[in-house]
């Protein structure tokens, strides 16, 4: 099963690659990626198995996004995203599963965890209104995950502890309107626009929420790993790139000098140094996520009755792992001296793209405070812990 969905990612390699200057240029995937990343299954990779989904476990999806970023940091970021959210199907009804995948299923999300909306309640379902940010993959999106704060009149409806209440919206991609605001350093290629909604109805059967239990009962979607099976794939996202910065800088060194030496980058002690240091990095943190989350989904699906440190060990890998990412792109971006700032080396692009890839939620720094009062025997004020 996992050789069978890295293989069909590295298949796509060659075609990734030809395109990244056009995606860089649209700021988008180009549709011909777009939809081979869809036909080979990239897209949906948490989708239920009751939905005829792969159902993939997050070490599964790791190897497959790894491989996509290797490539392109933006193509590896696109299907993170879309795989992550049809994780949120297993809050769905299974019989809906054609409805919004098809048969056979090509399931196809984007939006936000971000409450941004407002869903007013209305005969049988919502009246959904917001503007949503950092929705990777818009454009080849069909079905649009809106978060929505619920309202109560003029005001927002308030759960026991004083709280406002939230629900999340499955809207047709139809149905907004692309606001082009994706002007960034780096992942310019996921497309990450706003995107507006104006009262369009939902049905209420087309919502869920995640204070509610999942519908599906499988590892993949039980709250205590929920967050682990979210962020693995971005911990791959950034490995798969300083992977990628790696290849980059030794195949530059095979044929650039510079203009203070004439002598081969590779023929130099400190980028092969900075090579190696680098390497060790990014396959130190890799080992921390596979084996931190491994014991963390056997550990879930075991039914062991408080998982709390296992689940505490694979976030901090997570994090971890993110960083750690950058620290090794910042050493090989930095042992090719000017050579990397020119935008004809694909070097310039991991740094760019690795440096906005941190700044996704699941490499807060703050996990790390997280994870040091787990290790205390303190609690976290964050949930998830």
């Amino acid at each position: 099963m996992e050789a069978d969905v890295v293989a069909a990612a590295n298949e796509l390699v060659p075609l990734i690659r030809a395109h990244r200057a056009d995606a860089e240029d649209l700021r988008r995937q180009p549709p011909k990626v777009a939809e081979a990343l869809a036909a080979a299954g990239l897209l949906q990779m948490y989708l239920p198995k009751s939905m005829g989904g792969p159902e993939y476990p997050p070490l599964t999806a790791f190897g497959a996004i790894e491989t996509l970023s290797r490539a392109d940091g933006s193509t590896g970021w696109c299907a993170m995203i879309a795989s992550s959210l049809s994780a949120f199907m297993g809050w769905m009804p299974a019989e809906l599963g054609p409805f919004f995948a098809g048969n056979p299923p090509d399931f196809r999300g984007a939006g936000s965890v971000r409450a941004m909306g407002r869903a007013r309640p209305v005969e049988g379902g919502w009246l959904v209104h917001g503007q949503w940010d950092f929705a990777s993959g818009l454009h080849h999106a069909r079905w649009l995950n809106c978060t929505c704060v619920v309202m109560a009149g003029d005001a927002p409806q308030l759960n026991a502890a004083g709280t406002p209440v939230t629900r999340t919206m499955w809207v047709p991609a139809t149905a907004a309107t692309i606001l082009d605001t994706w002007s960034v350093v780096g992942l310019r290629a996921t497309g990450s626009h706003d995107f507006a909604v104006h009262d369009v109805f939902v049905p209420a059967a087309h919502s869920y929420s995640l204070a509610e239990p999942p519908r599906e009962t499988g590892t993949l979607y039980h709250p205590r790993m929920l967050l682990i099976s979210l962020w693995t794939p971005t911990a791959a996202n950034a490995l798969g790139i300083a992977h990628g910065a790696i290849d980059a800088l030794v195949d530059l060194a095979g044929h650039v000098s510079s203009t203070m030496s004439t002598t081969r980058l590779r023929d130099r002690p400190l980028v092969q140094t900075r090579v190696a240091e680098a390497a060790a990095i990014v396959h130190a943190a890799r080992a921390y996520v596979f084996s931190a989350v491994g014991r963390a989904w056997a550990t879930v699906r075991n039914g062991i009755e408080d998982p709390g440190p296992m689940v505490a060990d694979a976030r901090l890998a997570i994090v971890h792992a993110m960083h750690e990412a950058v620290r090794a792109v910042d050493l090989v971006f930095h042992a090719a001296g000017t050579n990397a700032v020119y935008s004809r080396n694909p070097l310039e692009r991991y740094f760019r793209d690795v440096h906005v890839a941190v700044q996704h939620a699941a490499g807060l720094p703050g996990h790390y405070e997280s994870a040091g009062k787990v290790l205390m025997g303190l609690r976290p004020m964050d949930p998830g812990w």
